[in-house]
């Protein structure tokens, strides 16, 4: 089947950081893969809030801590001028109360600044096609805190999932959109997207990350290696 247009273009980023460093840092590593474009830079939320309605990125790289207005009240924003846009949540170590909050507010996908290049051109092309993606390291910590909270309340175990349903759960865990999901399992993406629902209300995860998270849990997206593959 002949690639679509859609397909074939570059995922349209906008990075906001309040360090020029940080964002040139980004924008040279984003510069290696064809498949990126850094469309816009911002240096605090409420720009990012603005370029992101004049640009329309597929996806909106945000540093946490900004000032003015940080990363997660910019995301709030950034769903409402553009709800089609992932957000990724740039984090450091001792951030971890932040990330809770950011999969409250609809993040796709978070990432360490310390992290790996390679993990910032994984996470912005799953991202970029729908899916959501957690940085190896950041899964390991959101994990611990998740089951803390998970402990105070019940939850539905893998057990009630069908085969699958399963399935679909290591897509998301893998990070991998709709449409790469039904061709992972051979189906079509309508198929894919009734089971991607049904898993969701069935572990009552508010969203895509966080049925992601109960995958790397569930020990069915296998580890990384050092060097980045599974």
């Amino acid at each position: 089947m002949e690639e679509s247009a859609a397909a074939r273009r570059p995922v349209r980023v906008l990075v906001a950081d309040d360090e020029a460093m940080v964002r040139a840092g980004v924008r040279a590593i984003l510069a290696r893969d064809e498949r990126a474009e850094v469309v816009a830079e911002a240096a605090d939320g409420h720009e990012a809030v603005e370029l992101t309605r004049r640009h329309r990125p597929d996806v909106v790289l945000l540093d946490i801590r900004m000032p003015g207005l940080d990363g997660l009240a910019a995301a709030v924003r950034i769903h409402r001028v553009q709800p089609t846009a992932g957000v990724i949540m740039l984090t450091t170590f001792g951030e971890d109360a932040f990330i809770s909050r950011a999969l409250e507010e609809g993040a796709s996908g978070f990432l360490l600044k310390a992290d790996d290049p390679r993990e910032l051109l994984h996470g912005v092309q799953a991202v970029g096609a729908g899916g959501a993606y957690l940085s190896p390291r950041v899964a390991a910590r959101v994990i611990a805190g998740l089951r803390a909270h998970r402990a105070a309340r019940p939850h539905r175990p893998l057990g009630h999932l069908t085969p699958r349903e399963r399935d679909v759960l290591a897509g998301l865990g893998a990070g991998l959109s709709n449409a790469e999901i039904g061709a992972r399992l051979h189906l079509v993406e309508g198929t894919v997207k009734a089971h991607v629902s049904a898993v969701l209300a069935k572990l009552g995860a508010r969203n895509r990350v966080e049925a992601a998270i109960t995958a790397h849990e569930a020990g069915l997206v296998p580890p990384m290696n050092p060097e980045g593959n599974r």
